[in-house]
C-alpha cells in the first residue's frame, strides 16, 4: 500500500470560519492556488496551479488509486476540494472517503489538540519539522479577497504576480505543511485509527456534505425583527438609566448599586437570579429586564445562519468530528446546534411565532407573545428545516447517560428500573426517601420528592455534591440550600454500586499508570501504552466497544488533600493551552460514561444510514433524520436506536421523538 500526503492551498471570496468548508468551496470564485504533495514519505513537491502548471498524471492516478492512501491534515479540506476540482459526481464524492486518512483526527484520537501548529508543539517536533509560522500573513494576503485602494490599483484580489517574493514564500509554506503533517503521522503510528472509526469518519462527512435545509425567510425575518426591538429596548435604556450606554457592565453596575442592587457582575445567571429576588425596585426590574433582552446572543444565530447558507439552501458542516477528544464526541460548528436556544412554545403558538417573524416586523410578536428577543431565541431551531416533500424524524435516547452508568457500575435496581417503566426521577426519589414509588405521583404531597430525584440524577453521577446540585439549578427549583447535602448523601446510599464506581474506575488507572500493567475493571481495561522512540507515553482506557480513550503524558501528582492522583496531558479549558491536568474518579467516569454513549450513537447513526434513513444532524443523544413525507417511520427509527450495540448486548437503551415540518423540541 502506498501513501500520498497532500496538502493545498485555496482562494475563495468566503470566509471559511463564517461560511464553513462546504460554501467556502461551492463559491464561484474558488480557486486551488497550490498543491503539494509527497509519495511515500519521499521529497516534497509543489504545484503552481495558480501559475497555470497542471497535474503530473502519476498524481493524477495516484489521487485516484484505492492502493494509495492519501494522507492529510483535516483531509475534509483536501477531500472536498479537490471533488470539486474533479467536478466528482456525488457518489463517486462519497465513496472516495474511503481512501483518505485524517491526521488531525488521528492526533485528536491519541488525546492531542487540534491544529498543525498546536499538535507539532505538543509532540514537541524538531524546529524543520513545525510548521511555518508566517503562514498566516501569507494566507490573507493570497487566499483573502483584498480591499480596493489606490496604491494597489483598485483590484480585490492578490495574484502571485503582485509580489513574487511572497509567493514564493507562499509556496515554501505549504510545502512545510506536508512536511509537518508527515511528521505527526509517524509519531501517531504505533496507536492507530481503529478501521470502526475511521468509518464513523466517513459517515459524518458525508452528513456533514448533505447538510440541512434553512428557511430563509423565517431567518431574515427574525434578523430584521431583531435589529429593531434590539434599537428599540436600547432606546428605552438610555431613557430609563440616563447612562450612554446602559449595556456597558462599567456604566451599569454602578447605576444598579445606587439604586439598592449590588452585583458583582452581570453575568445571565447573576441576572436571572437578581430578577427572581423579591423587592426589586421597579426601575430595577426592569432595567434588569432590558439587560437580559439587549443581551440575547442566541439572536446572532440568525446571523450565523445566513452566512453559512448554500446557494441550494442548504447548511452543511455544522459538526465537528472527535471534536471533544476526552471523549471522542462531537463538537458543534458555524451554528453549534449543540447549543442552541430551548424552546418552551408548542403547536399553534409555535406556528404563529413563525409566521408572525417571518414579517420582520417585532410589533405583532410583541403583542402576542410578550417578549421578543425572547420569542425570536426560542425559533433559532425551527428555522432548520426539511426539504420540500420532506419531513424530520426525530429521536432521542432516554436518559442515556444514567442507563450507561449504571450499566457500567451494575447497579441493579436502576437497570430494573429502565427494563420496566423507566420512570427514573421517581424511583430515584423513592429509594432516596424510603416511600412507595406508587405514592409518587401527581396530587399526592409526595409527588414534590420527584424533583429532588430528578435533580440527583442529573447532577450526582459523576462524584458531584452540593456545587453540582446547584450548577444543575437545584436553587432555582426551590430546594432550600441546607437541604443540598443531605441529598447528595441519600442518593448516594441508594446508588452504592455507582459510587463504589468512581473509586474502582480512579484505582484502576492509578494502579496501571503505577506498575505500568493492564488492570481491568467494570468492563473496562486500563493499560500504560508508550512508543519511546517517538518520546510518546499514554494512559488508555479500553471501553466496550473497542475504541480507546488516551491520556497523554501520565503521571502521578498529589490532589488537594495530599492523595496520589491522576496528572496528564491536554487542552486546558481556560487558557486553552496544552498544559499538565489533574483528574480524579468522578471525573474519570464522567469521560467513560460519555464515550460509551456516544458509541452508542456513533452506531446508531452507522445503522440508520445503512437502513437508508439519512441523517442530517445529531445532537449528543438526539439524531435527526430527513426522509419522504409519505414513508416517515418514527418506531422504526426508535427501535434502531433502541437496538444494544453487540458489544453491550445487556444494556437497557430505549428512544422516543417526533415527527415535524420544522427542528423542534418534543
Amino acid at each position: 500500500m502506498h501513501t500520498l500526503s497532500v496538502d493545498l492551498e485555496t482562494y475563495s471570496s468566503e470566509e471559511i470560519k463564517k461560511a464553513g468548508l462546504y460554501k467556502y468551496v461551492q463559491a464561484p470564485d474558488f480557486q486551488i492556488l497550490l498543491f503539494a504533495y509527497s509519495f511515500d514519505g519521499g521529497p516534497v513537491e509543489v504545484i503552481d496551479l495558480a501559475n497555470g502548471r497542471a497535474l503530473p498524471e502519476a498524481l493524477r492516478a495516484a489521487l485516484f488509486d484505492p492502493a494509495c492512501t492519501k494522507h492529510a491534515y483535516n483531509a475534509a479540506f483536501e477531500w472536498y476540494c479537490l471533488s470539486k476540482l474533479f467536478r466528482l459526481p456525488e457518489g463517486q464524492r462519497d465513496a472516495w472517503l474511503s481512501q483518505w486518512r485524517c491526521t488531525m483526527l488521528h492526533g485528536m484520537y491519541c488525546g492531542y489538540p487540534q491544529g498543525l501548529d498546536a499538535v507539532g508543539k505538543a509532540l514537541r517536533l524538531p524546529q524543520d519539522a513545525q510548521k511555518d509560522k508566517s503562514g498566516k500573513a501569507l494566507i490573507r494576503y493570497f487566499c483573502t479577497p483584498c480591499k480596493p485602494t489606490n496604491r494597489n490599483g483598485g483590484r480585490i484580489r492578490n495574484l502571485p504576480r503582485h509580489d513574487p517574493e511572497k509567493w514564493a514564500l507562499f509556496k515554501a509554506y505549504c510545502k512545510q505543511d506536508v512536511v509537518t503533517e508527515m511528521a505527526v503521522e509517524r509519531r501517531f503510528s504505533r496507536f492507530p485509527v481503529p478501521d470502526f472509526v475511521q468509518k464513523q469518519w466517513e459517515t459524518d462527512l458525508r452528513m456533514n456534505a448533505r447538510g440541512v435545509g434553512l428557511e430563509a425567510e423565517l431567518a431574515a425575518g427574525a434578523r430584521a425583527c431583531g435589529a429593531e426591538e434590539a434599537a428599540r429596548l436600547a432606546e428605552e435604556a438610555v431613557r430609563l438609566t440616563g447612562l450612554r450606554n446602559p449595556n456597558s457592565t462599567q456604566q451599569l453596575l454602578p447605576w444598579l448599586r445606587a439604586h439598592g442592587l449590588a452585583l458583582d457582575n452581570l453575568q445571565k445567571e447573576t441576572v436571572e437570579d437578581a430578577l427572581g429576588m423579591d423587592g426589586l425596585p421597579p426601575e430595577v426590574r426592569r432595567m434588569l429586564e432590558l439587560r437580559q433582552g439587549m443581551a440575547k446572543t442566541s439572536v446572532k444565530k440568525y446571523d450565523a445562519m445566513q452566512a453559512a447558507q448554500c446557494a441550494d439552501g442548504r447548511v452543511r458542516g455544522l459538526l465537528q468530528f472527535y471534536g471533544a477528544n476526552r471523549t471522542g464526541r462531537w463538537a458543534g460548528r458555524l451554528l453549534q446546534v449543540q447549543n442552541l436556544p430551548r424552546i418552551f412554545m408548542h403547536g399553534e403558538d409555535l406556528d404563529t411565532a413563525r409566521e408572525l417573524a417571518q414579517t420582520g416586523c417585532p410589533d405583532m410578536l410583541r403583542w402576542r407573545f410578550g417578549n421578543v428577543a425572547d420569542t425570536l431565541s426560542q425559533l433559532v431551531r425551527t428555522a432548520l428545516v426539511p426539504k420540500p416533500g420532506c419531513v424530520f424524524v426525530d429521536a432521542d435516547f432516554s436518559a442515556v447517560e444514567a442507563r450507561v452508568i449504571a450499566w457500567l457500575a451494575g447497579e441493579s435496581w436502576v437497570l430494573e428500573v429502565f427494563r420496566t417503566h423507566g420512570r427514573i426521577y421517581e424511583a430515584t426519589a423513592a429509594q432516596m426517601f424510603g416511600v412507595p414509588l406508587d405514592r409518587i405521583v401527581k396530587g399526592n404531597p409526595e409527588y414534590a420528592l420527584r424533583q429532588k430525584g430528578k435533580v440527583a440524577t442529573l447532577a450526582l453521577g459523576y462524584n458531584g455534591g452540593a456545587p453540582a446540585l446547584k450548577q444543575m439549578g437545584a436553587l432555582r427549583m426551590g430546594i432550600p440550600e441546607a437541604e443540598l447535602p443531605d441529598i447528595v448523601q441519600k442518593w448516594r446510599a441508594a446508588n452504592p454500586a455507582i459510587t463504589r464506581c468512581w473509586k474502582t474506575v480512579e484505582q484502576a488507572a492509578l494502579c496501571a499508570l503505577r506498575d505500568g500493567r493492564p488492570a481491568g475493571a467494570l468492563r473496562l481495561l486500563f493499560s500504560r501504552e508508550a512508543d519511546p522512540e517517538n518520546g510518546l507515553d499514554f494512559l488508555t482506557v479500553t471501553l466496550p466497544s473497542g475504541r480507546k480513550l488516551f491520556y497523554a503524558c501520565p503521571h502521578l501528582t498529589k490532589n488537594r488533600w495530599g492523595w496520589d492522583s491522576l496528572g496528564y496531558h491536554g487542552v486546558s479549558q481556560s487558557s486553552r493551552q496544552w498544559a499538565a491536568q489533574e483528574t480524579y474518579g468522578g471525573k474519570l467516569t464522567e469521560n467513560i460514561v460519555q464515550a460509551i454513549a456516544r458509541d452508542c450513537l456513533a452506531e446508531a447513526v452507522e445503522r440508520l444510514e445503512a437502513a437508508g434513513i439519512p441523517v442530517v444532524f445529531h445532537i449528543h443523544d438526539e439524531v435527526v433524520c430527513e426522509v419522504p413525507e409519505g414513508s416517515a417511520d418514527l418506531a422504526a427509527v426508535a427501535q434502531i436506536l433502541s437496538q444494544p450495540p453487540a458489544w453491550a448486548p445487556d444494556l437497557p437503551l430505549n428512544a422516543d421523538g417526533w415527527v415535524g415540518r420544522y427542528f423542534t423540541k418534543d
